[in-house]
């Protein structure tokens, strides 16, 4: 097998990716702490590497592009807020970032009126060549969130971290403070809640 006669080169490439790895991890802490320090520089490099991450966890949680934008911005602005008032994350700040998004799409629930107008989808009006195939995917889509705004607050974050945002138990413990036992079987009664609302459905 190839590990038999190619251990230098696993060696080296894993002594390598270890590297890369300790590298990203110092070059953020420095840029954590000159953020602190309300280093503008620093914010927007936080900025880039952050908000496409965030956008595209409120997206799933609000799908509408512009109030999830609207929402993404208000995530920096109270990060800035934060840091004017030396009110700093304390463990993971990638954590903090995601539990000041899930404050705020829960806020924007809490504050919307019970009947919301349907909006036409953009993405249906482009859709020239297979409108058909476009409605019907977009209306799979509709059910599918439906059936999630159904679950619990809880139940929902951990669907949209685990399988929208890639994270691993122990990375979605961190964000919703919780142990990843906990999270675990959050994450399996918010499956078997979603089963049970689909088949109804």
């Amino acid at each position: 097998m190839w590990y038999t006669y190619q251990p230098v080169w696993f060696l080296t490439t894993l002594r390598h990716r270890i590297q890369e790895s300790e590298r990203h991890v110092t070059d953020e802490h420095a840029l954590l702490e000159r953020a602190k320090q309300y280093d503008e520089a620093a914010l927007g490099e936080l900025y880039d590497l952050y908000a496409p991450r965030i956008y595209a966890y409120v997206y799933r949680r609000v799908s509408n592009p512009h109030l999830a934008e609207d929402l993404t911005g208000d995530v920096f602005v109270r990060v800035i807020q934060a840091i004017q008032s030396e009110r700093f994350w304390h463990t993971s700040f990638q954590a903090w970032l995601y539990r000041i998004a899930h404050n705020l799409v829960v806020d924007y629930y809490r504050r919307r009126p019970s009947v919301v107008e349907s909006e036409l989808d953009e993405r249906i009006i482009a859709a020239d060549d297979d409108l058909v195939s476009a409605v019907a995917d977009r209306l799979s889509h509709r059910h599918l969130c439906t059936a999630i705004n159904r679950l619990t607050p809880d139940q929902q974050q951990v669907l949209a971290l685990r399988f929208g945002e890639g994270m691993t138990a122990r990375e979605t413990a961190k964000v919703m403070d919780k142990s990843t036992g906990a999270v675990e079987a959050l994450q399996h009664r918010a499956l078997a809640a979603l089963r049970r609302v689909l088949d109804k459905e």
